[in-house]
């Protein structure tokens, strides 16, 4: 196919830190084309620069064989370049018609009429979201429906996806896939990111995986296997490592006491009457598909939201019942909840990885006084920076400068710098790549090891049947089905999670 786009000699410098190194990359006409690699392998800083979100230190840009300037995100859509973002940029404020058409809107426009027109779109794409419906009231997956709707609105002959199904459904992600291939056909041309290396094998036309801010490899998805891409991402193969054959034999741990009691817990009509326990020294996998009431049920235990006050149900933390308002005192009886949305609740973007973990400690009473101690501050993060690998310049480097996966272990440090006593993780390596995942499942393995118990909560069914020691199955606000992860299967999960 001809070639429509090249990046040559592209480098990027933060501090003097290059991020790119020399990468050369090409795009053909109408090819689906997946980018691969580790966290800080450069990905999103090498799409951003197409979208103009982020300005090259060197290098050319050639579209259609002449070379053009990308200064601003105006300047990519200007040339028909359009990113979907892995972290949301909708506008909160406004309803799901007004960002779908934001910057396209008439002079004088009727909610009605774009409602109707929005309502229409969304249909074609196969979408099932409410246009009049307010975007902070949507929960992610339908935030990034709503992104990918826009970014095919736009008419871009070339489109960005920053990991466009990491909060999809099975069946969403059907028709995402198939949104791709209805694209090609009409000429587009998409580049998506992922770590889910099986979308990548299976949907993409062409392949290519970075490391270190180099480009390793350019093939056809054809020449690829699993571990060939993950041999170029980190230079060894992980097949022993994560989600291996051999790990459905090993040994399950056994149940400790009783340390969490849900009964009857309900929330206006996500979560119903659902009752479930936990148990020290194990780890409890909860599986469910979006609307299931997992999430919410973690926040509600949390005190991130509050059940219902007359017939809620009852939570009970070493035989005591608690009901939390808030967040602060959960915190200080040891109940950790790791959000699933990390740019959202996870961190304050323009703090320094330090201040954001020592926050944690902050939060849980564990620092030596009431007032900033720098020393401590800094003793703080340089542990957790070096214990979960997390790859920055330093530890005063904002959290905002770093990749999406070291984002999330710096989440995962703040959580475990409060000493928890009971944690709930909530998808944990959502946009985390395979070397990565590896080290955060190790994390988790030896919170268990060490007594604590441990929530996993997952839409990913080979984590879940990896890590877990038993698995709960939600649906439609309650927990339905309990099995013993050593004889689960996929198959009885997801059965489970959708009768």
């Amino acid at each position: 196919m001809a070639v429509i786009l090249r990046m040559k000699n592209i480098t990027k410098e933060y501090k003097g830190v290059e991020v790119l190194k020399n990468v050369d990359f090409d795009l053909e006409q109408s090819e689906i084309h997946a980018l691969v690699g580790e966290n800080g392998a450069g990905k999103s800083t090498l799409t951003k620069m197409l979208a103009g979100a982020v300005t090259p230190t060197r290098g050319e840009i050639i579209l259609d064989g002449k070379s053009i300037k990308i200064n601003h995100p105006t300047d990519g859509v200007a040339h028909g370049i359009a990113m979907v973002y892995q972290e949301t940029s909708l506008v909160p404020s406004l309803t799901v018609a007004q960002n779908l058409f934001l910057g396209k809107e008439k002079f004088y426009n009727r909610l009605r009429t774009i409602y109707i027109a929005a309502q229409q779109f969304l249909q074609s794409l196969n979408f099932s979201v409410d246009p009049s419906a307010t975007v902070a009231r949507l929960g992610a997956a339908q935030k990034q429906m709503v992104e990918i709707a826009r970014a095919v609105y736009y008419n871009a002959r070339i489109i960005i996806f920053d990991e466009p199904t990491a909060t999809l459904t099975p069946e969403e992600k059907h028709h995402f896939f198939a949104l791709l291939t209805r694209l090609r056909k009409a000429g587009v041309t998409t580049i998506f990111i992922t770590h889910v290396l099986e979308e990548a094998l299976q949907a993409a036309d062409r392949i290519t995986v970075l490391r270190d801010g180099e480009l390793i490899v350019t093939d056809a998805a054809s020449n690829f296997t699993r571990d060939k891409i993950v041999k170029a991402m980190v230079g060894r193969s992980l097949a022993g490592e994560i989600y291996a054959e051999g790990s459905k034999d090993r040994k399950r741990r056994k149940a400790g006491r009783l340390v969490l009691s849900v009964q009857n817990l309900s929330m206006q009509n996500i979560v119903r009457n659902n009752s479930f326990s936990v148990f020290a020294g194990q780890i409890t996998g909860i599986f469910g598909l979006v609307g299931s009431g997992r999430t919410e049920t973690a926040k509600i235990i949390a005190g991130v939201v509050k059940r219902d006050l007359v017939h809620g149900g009852e939570v009970k933390l070493d035989g005591r019942s608690v009901r939390y308002k808030v967040p602060k005192p959960a915190v200080k009886d040891g109940i950790i909840y790791v959000t699933e949305d990390r740019k959202l609740e996870g961190f304050f973007e323009t703090m320094s990885i330090a201040r954001n973990i020592y926050i944690g400690a902050i939060t849980a009473g564990l620092t030596k006084s009431s007032l900033v101690n720098m020393a401590e501050m800094r003793l703080l993060a340089e542990y957790w920076t070096k214990t979960l690998n997390i790859r920055a310049t330093d530890s005063n480097a904002r959290v905002i400068e770093l990749s999406g996966g070291n984002q999330q272990k710096v989440v995962i440090a703040k959580a475990l710098a409060q000493r928890p006593k009971l944690i709930i993780f909530d998808e944990p390596t959502r946009g985390v790549d395979v070397g990565a995942i590896a080290e955060i499942h190790q994390i988790i393995n030896k919170l268990a090891d060490d007594g604590l118990p441990v929530v996993v909560i997952s839409s990913y069914l080979p984590e879940v049947l990896h890590l877990s020691d038993r698995i709960l199955v939600a649906r439609q606000g309650r927990i339905v089905e309990e099995f013993n992860a050593a004889q689960a299967t996929e198959t009885m999960i997801m059965y489970a999670a959708v009768h």
